[in-house]
């Protein structure tokens, strides 16, 4: 059996200053086995500095990289920056749509005393949970009114379109999995890959085309697959909103959009 006895030493000035930690384990006949340091390094300013750069000039950078996919799809910088400032505005907005009474196993725990003994005893119950059902204003209306939008500007390609959407739908359907407390969870880059993929053997030799169902495909199959066909699931997560196109798939539906565009174009 062994004890370990950490103690803790104090090196440098009060300000951002060095903590040594030296822990000695002794084994049973009280014999010194193992003495080893661990530092703590305190994080000064310059590196909160440059990791707030860092995330600064990462994000106009990625920002301005969409800003040109989606030129080439027909919007201009101006609109594109409309769009995306509604997502993210609209994101903290949800649209009440429905009430759901649900009922859930819950462990309740009651203390029973006999003498001066105290017993706990678990049991289970049902208790009804009431789930508003509601719709996301940057994650699900801006991107269903875009990929209107563009399907009204190019009626032509519309059945290829659909079909971009349909493929979407169940592939991310398959990959999608409702984490409780959290909603439904898609792998990051599946969504957006998949969407530029079948956008490109739809649409070869047409790079607006191509563009056009990348982003439609990929947000209506983000949302399709993910939280339409996963509303039952949804409902029984237990958590008192679940909001269609918020919570866990407003960041999937967003960026699948953009990255889509953006392979696309790379591509």
């Amino acid at each position: 059996m062994l004890m370990v006895i950490a103690s803790w030493k104090s090196m440098g000035s009060n300000e951002g200053r060095q903590t040594n930690r030296e822990t000695r384990v002794f084994g049973e006949e009280g014999r010194l086995d193992l003495i080893f340091a661990v530092y703590r390094h305190h994080r000064s300013a310059i590196h909160w500095v440059f990791g707030f750069l860092f995330l600064l000039v990462s994000t106009f950078l990625f920002v301005d990289i969409a800003g040109i996919a989606f030129e080439r799809i027909g919007f201009t910088r101006i609109e594109f920056t409309g769009i995306l400032f509604l997502t993210l505005v609209g994101s903290f907005f949800n649209v009440p749509v429905k009430r759901v009474v649900t009922s859930r196993p819950v462990v309740e725990v009651s203390e029973v005393r006999i003498f001066w003994l105290t017993y706990r005893i678990p049991q289970i119950v049902q208790r009804q949970q009431i789930t508003v059902i509601a719709v996301n204003i940057g994650g699900a209306f801006i991107p269903v009114a875009v990929s209107a939008y563009l399907l009204a500007s190019h009626l032509a390609i519309i059945p290829l379109a659909l079909i971009g959407v349909v493929v979407c739908s169940l592939v991310i359907h398959l990959v999608a999995r409702p984490v409780e407390g959290v909603g439904i969870v898609t792998p990051l880059f599946v969504p957006p890959l998949v969407a530029a993929l079948v956008s490109i053997l739809l649409f070869p030799a047409s790079p607006v085309g191509a563009g056009i169902t990348a982003y439609v495909s990929g947000t209506l199959g983000a949302l399709i697959g993910a939280d339409l066909s996963n509303l039952a699931e949804i409902q029984k997560l237990g958590a008192p909103v679940a909001s269609i196109g918020g919570a866990g798939t407003f960041d999937g539906i967003f960026l699948t959009g953009l990255i889509a565009v953006l392979l696309v174009t790379l591509l």
